[in-house]
């Protein structure tokens, strides 16, 4: 398991998400979760959840950039193909399983979107092979991950995939002592949790 970050400054928090065809096989979607450990980020929460069809539509209308009024400014043939991509993925997200992550590290919305690597998988093969889509990525919509683009889309993201998660409450009460290293990695939980007086990392 990777060391317990100890930061020099404050958490920065994004989501993660490992999509169907990752979570559709154990071994891919451990291979992921081993990544996000040895890359010395901070799992602050993660759950399984199967969304509905709306959810999925809900998600990418409003969260990820990929709202069709954007596309009705581009040429018809540009609008077409943006709507094909967005029903094909729409209709994807809602296929399965996924596993969804709110990360922490000092870069967290950098450094995950790094490790994932292009979102087009054959870019991804070529240029950065090494990365989780390179490594794993099918397709352009079975592409293992999905990231925050930004700091203000983790903050949306992470609410609308944790809608019980107080983001101004755990910077107040958790990112203090978190970024000290007072963190102990729960295997059977897999998240981090703040140690307690008298306990060690491996408690």
């Amino acid at each position: 398991m990777g060391a317990v970050l100890r930061a020099a400054r404050p958490l920065q928090l994004t989501l993660a998400v490992v999509k169907p065809d990752a979570v559709a096989h154990p071994l891919v979607l451990a291979a992921v979760h081993e990544t996000i450990l040895n890359n010395k980020f901070l799992i602050v929460r993660n759950k399984e959840l199967v969304w509905r069809r709306e959810d999925s539509q809900r998600f990418y209308q409003e969260h990820s950039g990929s709202d069709l009024r954007e596309l009705a400014t581009d040429s018809c043939s540009a609008f077409y193909q943006g709507r094909f991509f967005y029903q094909r993925l729409v209709e994807f997200m809602a296929s399965g399983p996924m596993r969804a992550y709110i990360l922490a590290h000092e870069d967290a919305v950098a450094l995950w979107r790094s490790l994932m690597g292009p979102t087009k998988v054959y870019q991804a093969r070529n240029t950065a092979p090494d990365s989780i889509r390179g490594a794993y990525g099918l397709t352009d919509t079975r592409n293992t991950t999905h990231g925050s683009d930004s700091a203000a889309s983790a903050s949306r993201e992470i609410a609308f995939f944790f809608p019980e998660f107080s983001e101004s409450h755990w910077y107040q009460q958790d990112e203090p002592c978190l970024r000290c290293g007072l963190a102990r990695y729960d295997a059977e939980e897999c998240v981090h949790s703040i140690l307690k007086a008298g306990m060690t990392e491996s408690s």
